[in-house]
């Protein structure tokens, strides 16, 4: 009999978690103005709003904190964390934050200005934000196919060259600061982005002139995707391939709080020493200094070695195989969702499941909501509302995706826990019929909106 797969870890501690009643949710979610970032955690039983910064850390991990160095300046504990970033990274010079968007602030700060223009294969939130904040346009170069949820795809993030190259051509060179690389591709599911691909656009945009910004918050997800899915990396390791990987781009930021699994941390790296000292100063300025950068000594010892624990292949697998998993059951239960499932999160595919309610009324979040008042799940809007509106005409921008987003933590929840976002997915599909109507806004901030926006049942 072949031996079935198992997690790579045992549990040494555990978490209580309390089950709530539907009338108490339904009180809750209405008291959050129906925001589901408004909720406690309290209320919550199963949280897949992110899985940034809320996996469980290692034995080694906890370790090395109690090891931290907490000296202003020149701390141990930096010269560790950048020992790794070189060492398993290949970046010679890097600038911690206390997390990715503070890594993009220091960095577009440094080279972003107003009538800028940075491709990319499709922003996120806060990259799209930094960059439209500085009145700047963050123009997506995503492949079409990751628009159509059902077609499977082995790389389903990849940027779209012919699209690229007509930004680069069409665009003045010094108007272009950076292409933004993001591997995985969060926005358009989670979906990964080949060797091929990253080497090309690489190629491309070093042929204009222009930067590669790699945004790496789930670059050992997307190694692993290459080495299982990509011909000629079956027999590398999962660092080898993330030293290839991320030699194609120029610059890397990182949200430490993914695939480096630490509750808190992030970073910029670099190739070229006179750009790190330029955003030295954006550093000094926002962060701290440049040898913690936001951070205590003890989460740079936890950065460091969660680096190297989420660059080994059995982590990896573990953690994707669980997503996969809850892929599978959705699938039994003919539930429709970004395909092939990400490496982080499945993303229901909202647009195909509540098919009665207006594009007006946020199907995406509407979703979130239906499977939150069943369960007590929380999952995070990816569609209109995190689309925030046009800068220029302030009107709502409608994605071609209306995603629910259930991101699972590292080493967090069990399959059984799965089996519960499953079969309360499945309840809400069942009666998708019934519902006919979202909701509107009442209150939100000019960028990103969909943190702190307001809400009310449409009527």
């Amino acid at each position: 009999m072949e031996i079935p797969f198992s997690e790579n870890y045992r549990i040494k501690m555990v978490e209580q978690l309390r089950k709530s009643t539907r009338q108490e949710r339904e009180t809750w979610i209405r008291e959050a103005k129906y925001n589901l970032f408004n909720l406690h955690s309290e209320q919550v039983f199963i949280d897949l709003l992110t899985d940034s910064g809320t996996g469980a850390m290692s034995d080694k991990q906890w370790s090395a904190m109690m090891l931290g160095d907490e000296s202003y300046a020149g701390a141990t504990s930096y010269y560790k964390m950048r020992k790794a970033i070189q060492e398993i990274l290949g970046f010679e010079y890097f600038l911690p934050t206390h997390q990715g968007r503070a890594a993009e602030n220091v960095l577009y700060s440094t080279i972003v200005k107003a009538g800028d223009v940075v491709p990319g294969n499709s922003h996120f939130d806060t990259t799209k934000g930094h960059i439209e904040f500085r009145k700047a346009a963050a123009v997506d170069c995503t492949i079409d196919a990751a628009a159509d949820t059902q077609l499977e795809l082995p790389f389903k993030g990849e940027m779209d060259l012919a699209k690229l190259e007509k930004v680069l051509k069409e665009t003045p060179k010094e108007r272009i600061p950076c292409c933004v690389l993001t591997i995985t591709n969060n926005t358009a599911g989670g979906q990964p982005v080949s060797m091929k691909n990253i080497r090309e656009t690489s190629e491309l945009c070093h042929k204009y002139g222009i930067l590669v910004q790699i945004d790496g918050a789930r670059f050992a997800e997307n190694a692993y995707f290459i080495k299982t899915r990509e011909e000629g990396y079956k027999d590398k390791s999962i660092k080898e391939i993330v030293r290839e990987m991320l030699s194609y781009g120029d610059i890397m930021t990182m949200s430490s709080k993914k695939d480096a699994i630490v509750n808190m941390g992030g970073f910029l790296a670099f190739r070229d020493k006179e750009l790190w000292r330029r955003c030295q100063m954006f550093c000094v300025m926002n962060e701290g200094f440049i040898t913690y950068g936001g951070l205590s000594g003890r989460d740079m010892n936890a950065l460091a070695q969660g680096l190297d624990e989420g660059t080994e292949f059995d982590t990896l697998e573990t953690r994707i195989e669980q997503v996969a998993y809850l892929g599978r059951k959705l699938d039994e239960y003919g539930i429709p969702y970004q395909r092939p499932a990400g490496g982080h999160a499945i993303f229901l595919d909202a647009k195909k499941i509540l098919t009665h309610v207006p594009k007006e009324e946020f199907i995406a979040q509407t979703l979130g909501i239906e499977l939150y008042l069943e369960a007590g799940i929380r999952g995070v809007e990816i569609g209109s509302i995190l689309a925030d509106r046009d800068p220029i005409t302030r009107e709502n921008r409608y994605p071609r995706l209306e995603l629910l987003r259930l991101a699972i933590p590292r080493r967090t929840y069990t399959n059984n826990h799965m089996d519960v976002i499953a079969a309360a997915v499945k309840n809400v599909f069942d009666r998708r019929e019934s519902i006919t109507r979202g909701y509107v806004i009442t209150e939100e901030l000019p960028v990103m909106r969909h943190f702190t926006v307001e809400l009310a049942p449409a009527k």
